[in-house]
């Protein structure tokens, strides 16, 4: 089945269409998920919400406004982070080990494996450090545009302007 014709499939809730993009999308946006929370029963959790919102908001998905998979992994990133909001994570999080919080410091480091498991790692060694810098914390470890600023050290209005530049010069590879 092309593409195109899955997602109307999907859309009119053919559930051999849901399996297929199942199929197809969750390695991936499994990757995105546990790249945020760290938590493999966790991230197993949001990933079955996100297939959920998938089959709920598919009707809402529009072709003119971006590629299948890119929603997808909006869906994804946004369950993620939304998870670590939640009062529940905080509260696990609370109580890590010692060498749970240096697996965590170890990670933040390891931006070439996350960009790596979900293939754009070519795309992003391209671009210059700062854009590296923004887009693995804005999109690989969730955070805010608020939180990014503070990390990198520089005014809140520089990162919104400099990841719409990254983003638009990431795009201009892809469309490559």
């Amino acid at each position: 089945m092309q593409p195109t014709a899955l997602i109307i499939a999907l859309q009119n809730k053919d559930q051999n269409a849901f399996k297929s993009i199942y199929d197809m999308y969750s390695e991936n946006v499994y990757g995105i998920i546990n790249t945020i929370l760290k938590d493999d029963t966790l991230s197993e959790e949001v990933l079955q919400d996100v297939f959920i919102k998938i089959w709920n908001k598919a009707p809402l998905y529009s072709e003119k406004k971006g590629r299948f998979f890119t929603w997808i992994l909006n869906i994804a990133r946004n369950a993620a982070i939304d998870k670590t909001r939640s009062k529940s994570y905080k509260n696990t999080t609370q109580n890590l080990t010692v060498d749970s919080f240096v697996d965590i410091l170890e990670d933040k480091t390891n931006f070439v494996s996350k960009i790596d498991s979900i293939g754009i790692k070519k795309y992003i060694q391209s671009l210059e450090p700062i854009c590296k810098k923004v887009i693995d914390l804005l999109f690989f470890k969730g955070f805010t545009q608020k939180e990014t600023a503070e990390e990198l050290d520089i005014p809140l209005g520089t990162v919104k302007t400099r990841n719409r530049i990254c983003i638009d010069k990431l795009k201009k590879t892809l469309e490559v």
